[in-house]
């Protein structure tokens, strides 16, 4: 199969993705090229006159000793720090390219160490989780393991800021109202990422996820870790759990060098937006 960047022709070429559901448009940057704008990147989003995807990801060339920089952004054009499941979709690129067992990336957050996990899946760790109000960020100081907001949730950082509640059934919880109003609560001045979480056991959660800037997914890499180290922070569950999303199955393992992600990817086709379009979108 040819890499993105040697489709011929005219446009702009991407490659479509997902992982377990949370869908991605891939753009190969690292032989040049820009950003898209923020209002291209919103057209493309546009599941019925674009493409369509959770998120959008960009491949940079990578500085000395690492593979690749990526950078996110969601589907309403603001940039993302983190996105695990893309994350671990272009490394399974970048070694399926290369030949690679694991490779190292960039992201706004952090230098990510990722590697074939064998059966298919692909692991990345996502880095020690952010546990500082300021750094999360949070308006003011507070507790981030028992916000003052009803529902009592937990902050957490993980690249992107996350307020995680626990329920005692998650399908008791209207997630859209629910999310859509929490992401703009004024204790997170950067807005948030909302996790929805029924514990099954003290190994095994169920999450509702609500991306900050991209709304409802079938499943979010950085929700489930975010999930995972609140879980465990409150004694509801041990540091390594498999993690239910709408889309399938994650599992998470809070190491002492970070938070590791494992999950399948899926490469879905390649594609390219036409001049015509590219002009129409802006």
């Amino acid at each position: 199969m040819a890499a993105m960047h040697d489709l011929p022709g005219p446009g702009l070429p991407f490659i479509k993705m997902h992982g377990l559901g949370n869908d991605f448009v891939v753009l190969d940057l690292r032989r040049g090229g820009a950003l898209p704008t923020a209002a291209l990147t919103r057209a493309i989003a546009d599941r019925h006159r674009g493409v369509g995807f959770d998120q959008l990801a960009a491949i940079l060339p990578g500085e000395q000793g690492e593979d690749a920089r990526l950078v996110f952004l969601n589907a309403d054009g603001s940039r993302a720090g983190a996105c695990g499941n893309a994350t671990r979709c272009i490394a399974r690129m970048l070694m399926d390219e290369g030949g690679l067992s694991a490779v190292r990336l960039r992201t706004d957050h952090a230098q990510l160490a990722a590697e074939d996990a064998e059966g298919g899946l692909t692991r990345v760790n996502m880095g020690p989780p952010v546990l500082d109000w300021q750094a999360i960020p949070l308006a003011r100081e507070v507790d981030t393991l028992r916000l003052p907001i009803e529902g009592d949730p937990v902050a957490t950082g993980m690249g992107n800021p996350h307020a995680t509640f626990f329920v005692a059934s998650l399908d008791a919880v209207d997630l859209p109202a629910f999310g859509a109003a929490m992401e703009h609560h004024p204790l997170y001045p950067e807005r948030t990422n909302v996790e929805v979480v029924e514990v099954l056991s003290p190994d095994e959660i169920r999450i509702g996820i609500w991306e900050r800037g991209a709304g409802i997914t079938l499943a979010s890499g950085s929700c489930s870790c975010a999930a995972a180290v609140a879980a465990a922070r409150r004694g509801l569950t041990g540091r390594r759990v498999t993690v239910h999303v709408p889309g399938g199955r994650l599992d998470v393992d809070w190491r002492e060098d970070g938070v590791w992600l494992e999950g399948p990817t899926a490469r879905v086709f390649e594609g390219v937006l036409s001049p015509e379009w590219l002009a129409e979108a802006g």
